[in-house]
């Protein structure tokens, strides 16, 4: 479950990690009252308007038809207000957005980091996740931080640092100070860093979390770190601990047809291509994919209908993979092992006759008990719904639906 930056960072703050303080609005006017808290607060007249939106790349994304980028530095009230109406409600087009966007529904009003002192400043990069080849959490770092960090992985692998953590033994304090030396920071900056790296480490496994990234890290002129920015992804199977982290959720960042899935617990993730799948069991579905794909298809969908699929879930399926224009044909591929191919043959053909107007053809294999029976069922059902027992059989009804 992906965080807005606001969110992440008062989840950060609870584990001692310093954060830029921001407010969050929704609305011009709450805009303009944040900028003159912030200003009293600091004594700055400079204030960062960022647009919050699931995705990176915000500081180079700009908001269709205009030329506001979606990160942006007010000099004054006036600016912090224009900056404002230009992202709020704006579709925000980043890297990593596609061309569709992003509606912005609210900004942080945060407070400038590059404020004068005895000292320069520096941007770093700090992210953790878990690394499942060697089965650790890894800590990746690196001098370079910033809106090009992309670039620097891509074009100067070597500037990019990695520290894994021993399962059960957690962040030790000379992990910690290696970061920090690496960062080539010393005296008090130095310091600030261990407790840094530590606090933070400490907040992804306190919340559960899939990834937590800071991008920049930043030294200030007056050696304090901070966390400028934060991208975080809660484990969405450890939420069951966190019960009030699950309502931070914004369904509306989610592909809709995502959430309606996830309403009748069905696994969805929406892909690009044309034949919708509906299947039991994900290892079943990756290679029904592949299968797709071999038959000269591509996958539309994943969907897994779990081990107990029925009448409803098949027509939940059928309902949320036609809302696709682009899917030309529907296989479904189920093993009866726990579930009986019969009742999931009888659940399709209740499911077609209910929906009506079914219009592209549907290929229906079903494997496993009962698999001689369901295939009869299907046939003499006298829908347009063809049926298949083996791989080999679906793969040839697929390729001549999408030739």
């Amino acid at each position: 479950m992906n965080l807005h930056e606001y969110q992440a960072k008062e989840l950060l703050k609870k584990y001692n990690v310093p954060v830029q303080e921001g407010i969050a609005v929704d609305t011009v006017m709450a805009a303009e009252e944040a900028y003159r808290q912030i200003k009293n607060d600091t004594g700055n007249n400079f204030a960062v308007v960022k647009a919050q939106i699931h995705a990176g790349g915000r500081g180079k994304g700009k908001i269709v038809g205009k030329e506001q980028r979606g990160v942006a530095v007010g000099k004054s009230l006036e600016d912090v207000s224009n900056i404002t109406k230009n992202i709020l409600g704006g579709t925000l087009v980043t890297i990593q957005t596609g061309p569709a966007g992003k509606k912005v529904s609210k900004v942080l009003i945060a407070q400038d980091v590059y404020y004068p002192g005895p000292n320069p400043v520096k941007e770093f990069y700090l992210s953790i996740l878990l690394d499942r080849a060697k089965g650790q959490n890894v800590i990746m770092y690196s001098t370079e931080g910033g809106m090009d960090i992309e670039e620097v992985a891509h074009s100067t692998p070597e500037k990019i640092f990695k520290e894994w953590v021993y399962p059960g033994g957690g962040l030790q304090g000379y992990q910690a100070r290696k970061i920090a030396f690496n960062f080539g920071l010393s005296g008090e900056a130095f310091k600030n860093c261990v407790k840094f790296v530590t606090n933070l480490y400490n907040a992804y496994c306190g919340l559960d979390c899939s990834m937590l990234e800071i991008n920049p890290l930043f030294k200030t002129a007056d050696e304090k770190i901070i966390a400028v920015d934060c991208k975080m992804n809660l484990d969405e199977n450890a939420l069951m601990r966190h019960a009030d982290l699950a309502n931070l959720r914004d369904v509306n960042e989610e592909d809709a047809t995502e959430v309606e899935a996830g309403q009748y617990n069905l696994n969805f993730v929406k892909l690009d291509g044309n034949v919708g799948c509906m299947v039991n069991g994900a290892g079943l579905a990756m290679a029904t994919m592949d299968m797709i794909k071999l038959a000269g298809g591509e996958p539309a969908n994943f969907l897994d209908v779990g081990g107990s699929a029925n009448a409803q879930t098949v027509e939940a399926g059928f309902k949320i993979i036609m809302k696709d224009p682009n899917v030309k044909a529907i296989l479904i591929n189920i093993f009866g092992g726990i579930v009986r191919c019969d009742r999931v043959a009888s659940g399709v053909i209740e499911a077609y006759n209910k929906l009506g107007n079914i219009n592209i053809p549907i290929i229906v294999r079903l494997q496993g008990t009962n698999a001689e029976e369901a295939k009869k069922l299907i046939d003499e059902s006298g829908l347009k719904v063809q049926s298949a027992i083996l791989l080999s059989e679906a793969a040839d009804l697929v390729k001549k639906a999408v030739a």
